[in-house]
């Protein structure tokens, strides 16, 4: 028998239905093809987002054939991969001698004939601005020929035509302040050109630099160099030759042979796209081959599961309000001698009729979003894309999973339509059925199952363990909604009627109430689950990261020596151009003998200055010498913080040195620093300072409250003042100072290890010198600014610089769990929509029953806002819980890597925190319930027609 004709009736039927209830319609479209426009939309951005080789290309070469190379080997034989990347002297073959070394290379020499070519260097340099002063980089390049198509773009203006012209990327106009027919001033040899036009380099859209034409910078500043030896000469960048090779030939792989054999480098748009067989690459008998990554990153694959699942359960609760609605219609088709074959057919071909237009529409909308959302995807990964990348079998599978989402999610409403009877059908009634038993064992099975096997897929580093037990662990909280749905409605007891019905409601029609709380839950667990490993992430990458300041200060210090003398202008400079609040805390550098700064040429020329760490107990760092590796073998990753954290480890691994200090670290101040720098807020440190007693920072150099600092007095024959006045040979002195130690958190203080009051260091023979300041900020300072204070040093003499924080900022971070937020945020708002309308339908004669017995209008409305803030607020809670588990498991794998590199080298950080993002669990768990029972209520209206209750 034909099964056609009876799945075509089916069809015509759901698309009649369909058509009829456009409302209906409309919504289970917008349920499927929510998933499938993100899933699009992430699709094509990544494809886009990603430079294929080609892109790649053009970014570094624009539209030339190749860029030619010399190396700093001299003309010798080189052998290179086909990329060009990798590089290198033949096998076996003697180093280049320093004589063949300084030979110069003939790279022009070296072209295909018939070729034209472009050359291109680059440079450091301080310019003018319209707020000051700011460091960019310049490039001598024609960039107004044709070959630097697809690298470099003219946005406004023009390009530059003569010598005295420049051209700036438009983040550096920004920047500066500067607008087109400005004049810039290039500072050293004070060479002045009018900006001409704004470029962009596609590949670089944050890229803050000039462009010039061949021989205006370079060229004009070495010859001033020359004539004033006060102006330091340009440090350019060695020269790289863009080549265009003759017409239909390009550069070919026998070309970048015959350039490495007189020490050229080349990189070829044609060999890199099409590389020659390795039996043609002498250097690839000798290259290990590149191991290649197949597998996703942990992450990706766990996220991946689950947005899978989750299309499911977001396209479930949107049929049940079909079938809901249709049950007379079904009705009617058994009562025309449908079987109930024919019943479920109608439903599944509902499913697929609608699965497919949302699969449709979602892919529609999904490249009209990314269409139009591109400047802006563009302007956050900082590159343009080459072109709106399609892979036309990605998207037509993302479409197929979208309806056959739509025919699966239709299955369970099917299968419930098939086995109510007729007359249940027919007169709305719904039957008494009982809830399965068995669903919630299976459930707490299923989940515990889950749980066990993401945590031992964490610890074993098994990242398909973890996505399989993730996926597991939520389809078990899956099986147990419909009892914590039922055990809703018993908390409803003591409440106000409304909040009350809303309970007993949502726990009397599971069928409907479940999969709303479900495609909530696993929208919510997604969201979670990325939000908490990004968070534990950040604060994983915050521990690592050693500032180079004290957050919210900067420091002032003198350029050079005897430049303190100029400090107070210098400091006048600072405090007018920055944000700095309080006063200033000035400190000074200490040194034995003569100074190494300025005698560092000949050996044993100058003293030194070391303060001496005890061994032992608290002093000797148990992670590094004898023993380290034994000891990492034993302890736990928390163990491993604690002994990172001590002071005997903080100095081991790594130290800045700054602020004139040698490694000794130690300065000359007073008070103020350690109210302004080191936030020591300590009046007995204060007070011991005033005493002349030292302040010890890291208690790991203190012994019963005493340092050793030992000092070699050794003056140089150069330094003949105080060789005068101390003839003879070096005076090697170890005194024991008495120190006020500081808490053992203040030995992490960047860049000091102990301050010693100026008459303490002159007490014991030492030399000082007055060497800067520290402020602290009220707030960071902006472009501007920074601009104006290094203009304002300019004007007090340059001989003085700042050092600002380099603390990083994690405002991707911030972003990426802001947009989970909202992602989880609208689907909770969709799915609890849908169960409300799917409430508001079944709930209809319950309505004219509380009407007709004196209910007030706004009881319709606030059962409507309570019976979604029940499905949102369930669902949240239960999908945190949920997303709890993939990200704990992810944290796990990365501990397991962590302690394995910590047990090879005992200096390396275990650290692999597990942070709760709060602020978004908050905001999910919050203001989006209330959201959504607040939307719910207002747009519904109060007014009831009284009609007659049936049945």
């Amino acid at each position: 028998m034909n099964p056609l004709p009876g799945w075509r009736a089916a069809f015509r039927i759901a698309r009649r239905d369909a058509v009829r209830a456009k409302g209906r319609s409309a919504l289970v479209v917008a349920m499927i093809a929510l998933p499938v426009l993100g899933v699009t939309a992430a699709d094509l951005t990544y494809r886009s987002a990603l430079p294929t080789k080609a892109e790649e290309l053009t970014g570094a070469l624009g539209a030339a054939d190749a860029r030619f190379t010399a190396t700093s080997m001299g003309p010798v034989k080189l052998q290179q991969m086909p990329d060009g990347v990798n590089w290198g002297t033949p096998q076996g073959a003697p180093d280049p001698t320093p004589e063949e070394q300084e030979r110069p290379v003939d790279v022009p020499a070296t072209f295909p004939e018939g070729s034209r070519y472009l050359t291109e260097r680059s440079l450091p340099a301080s310019v003018t601005t319209r707020h000051g002063i700011t460091d960019t980089q310049i490039t001598e390049l024609r960039i107004a020929d044709p070959m630097l198509r697809g690298r470099i773009e003219l946005t406004d203006g023009a390009y530059p035509r003569a010598k005295d012209e420049i051209a700036a990327t438009e983040d550096f106009i920004e920047a500066s302040g500067l607008s087109i027919g400005d004049r810039v001033t290039v500072r050293g040899p004070d060479q002045s050109y009018t900006l001409t036009g704004a470029v962009e380099l596609p590949a670089d859209l944050r890229a803050e630099s000039l462009y010039a034409l061949p021989g205006s910078v370079i060229a004009p500043w070495q010859k001033t160099a020359d004539r004033d030896k006060n102006i330091l000469p340009p440090q350019a960048s060695d020269p790289k030759w863009l080549v265009q090779g003759p017409p239909g030939a390009g550069v070919t792989w026998r070309n970048i042979l015959a350039a490495n054999e007189k020490g050229v480098v080349v990189i070829s748009r044609q060999v890199a796209l099409d590389p020659p067989p390795d039996s043609e690459v002498p250097m690839a008998a000798t290259t290990d081959p590149y191991e290649t990554d197949a597998e996703m990153t942990a992450a990706v694959l766990t996220v991946t599961a689950m947005a899978l699942l989750e299309i499911v359960l977001l396209a479930g609760p949107a049929f049940a309000v079909g079938a809901r609605r249709s049950r007379r219609q079904l009705g009617l088709v058994g009562s025309c001698g449908g079987t109930r074959g024919q019943v479920r057919a109608v439903v599944l071909a509902g499913g697929a009729v609608l699965g497919g237009v949302g699969a449709v529409a979602g892919v529609g909308a999904g490249f009209g979003l990314t269409a139009l959302f591109r400047p802006m995807i563009e302007d956050y990964t900082g590159s343009r894309f080459g072109e709106l990348t399609v892979r036309p079998w990605e998207i037509l599978g993302i479409a197929v999973l979208g309806l056959v989402t739509g025919v699966l999610a239709a299955l369970a409403p099917a299968i419930v339509a098939g086995r109510q009877s007729v007359l249940e059908s027919l007169t709305g009634r719904r039957g008494t059925r009982r809830g399965s038993r068995v669903l919630p064992v299976i459930g707490v099975i299923a989940l515990t199952a889950g749980v066990a096997v993401a945590v031992y897929g964490g610890v074993a580093g098994d990242t398909a363990l973890v996505a399989g037990g993730s996926v597991l662990a939520e389809l078990g909280v899956l099986g147990c909604i419909p009892v914590i749905v039922g055990f809703l409605g018993r908390l409803g007891r003591r409440l106000p009627l409304t909040p009350r019905i809303a309970l007993r409601d949502a726990a009397r029609n599971r069928g409907r109430t479940a999969p709303a709380v479900a495609a909530v839950m696993a929208a919510v667990a997604g969201s979670v689950a990325i939000a908490t490993y990004t968070s534990s992430n950040a604060a994983e990458q915050a521990y690592d990261y050693s500032p180079n300041l004290t957050p919210g200060t900067v420091a002032l210090m003198a350029a050079g020596i005897g430049d303190n003398a100029e400090l107070p202008r210098s400091r006048a400079a600072v405090e007018q151009s920055f944000p700095v609040s309080g006063g200033r805390a000035d400190i000074g550098r200490v040194w034995a003998g003569s100074d190494c700064s300025v005698y560092y040429e000949e050996e044993n020329g100058c003293g030194t200055l070391e303060l001496v760490k005890p061994t032992g107990k608290g002093h000797s760092c148990p992670l590094k010498g004898k023993g380290a590796k034994e000891l990492a073998l034993r302890i736990s990753a928390d163990e491993h913080k604690r002994l990172m954290n001590s002071p005997a480890c903080m100095d081991e691994n790594y130290t800045m040195v700054a602020f004139g200090t040698g490694t000794d670290k130690i300065v000359v101040g007073d008070a103020d620093v350690l109210d302004s720098y080191v936030k020591l807020e300590d009046p007995a440190a204060a007070k011991a300072l005033a005493e002349g007693t030292p302040v010890l920072l890291n208690s790991a150099y203190a012994k019963n409250g005493e340092v050793n600092l030992k000092a070699i007095h050794a003056y140089n024959d150069r330094d003949k003042k105080n060789r005068a006045l101390h003839p003879g040979k070096a005076r090697v002195t170890t005194d024991r100072l008495k120190v006020h130690v500081a808490p053992d958190r203040y030995a992490a203080t960047p860049g000091i290890r102990m301050i010693m009051p100026k008459k303490t260091a002159e007490r014991l023979g030492l030399h000082v010198e007055d060497y800067g300041s520290f402020y602290t900020l009220n707030r960071d300072p902006t472009d501007a600014e920074s601009q104006a204070a290094h203009a304002a040093l300019d004007q007090a003499g340059n001989r003085a610089y700042l050092m600002t924080s380099d603390e990083r900022l994690r405002t991707d971070d911030d972003t990426i769990l802001l947009i989970l937020a909202l992602f989880a945020g609208v689907v909770t708002l969709g799915a609890a929509a849908i169960t409300t309308g799917l409430s508001k339908a079944d709930a209809e004669a319950d309505l004219t029953t509380l009407s007709a017995v004196g209910a007030p209008p706004g009881v319709r409305r606030s059962l409507s806002g309570f019976q979604c803030l029940v499905v949102a607020l369930t669902g949240v809670l239960l999908g945190t819980a949920a997303g709890l588990v993939p990200a704990v498991a992810l944290r796990l794998t990365d501990l397991r890597a962590a302690l394995a590199d910590m047990r090879e080298d005992p200096m390396e950080s275990a650290y692999t925190p597990i942070v709760m993002p709060w602020e978004t669990i908050g905001l999910l768990a919050l203001v989006v319930p209330v959201l959504a029972g607040l939307l719910a209520a207002g747009l519904t209206s109060s007014r009831l027609t009284l009609a007659r209750r049936a049945g």
